[in-house]
């Protein structure tokens, strides 16, 4: 499976982004999607995911700003980001992985990320 964000750029706090994921292979539509987010100097973390048949859970930072979708026919993951702060400035990286136990877990296909930095 190979994963390619998009979308990421530059925008003033208070502004949107819609990031999306292509993705390739046959796996696209059973397994769960994740939306990760790297800030300078710190680790990666879980933002997003969304399950095979559309069910979403957020971050609490996030929650009531970003939805994340996926259309399973074109094999994309989306992120759609609004009322953006500076704080959600980071790199943002696709990720295909499987539940366990009610909780995401990541496998180890990553998209490259696409770059977000919202200024003040």
């Amino acid at each position: 499976v190979q994963l390619q964000a998009s979308g990421g750029g530059l925008v003033q706090a208070g502004g949107s982004l819609r990031l999306s994921c292509a993705a390739s292979g046959s796996t696209f539509s059973i397994n769960v999607m994740g939306w990760y987010r790297q800030a300078p100097g710190k680790q990666r973390v879980l933002v997003a995911s969304i399950s095979s048949s559309g069910g979403t859970n957020c971050a609490d930072s996030v929650k009531g700003r970003f939805t994340n979708s996926r259309d399973n026919a074109k094999n994309t993951l989306y992120l759609q980001m609004n009322s953006l702060k500076p704080e959600d400035t980071a790199v943002y990286y696709c990720n295909l992985g499987v539940d366990r136990f009610g909780s995401y877990y990541p496998l180890d296909y990553w998209g490259q990320g696409t770059e977000v930095t919202v200024s003040s």
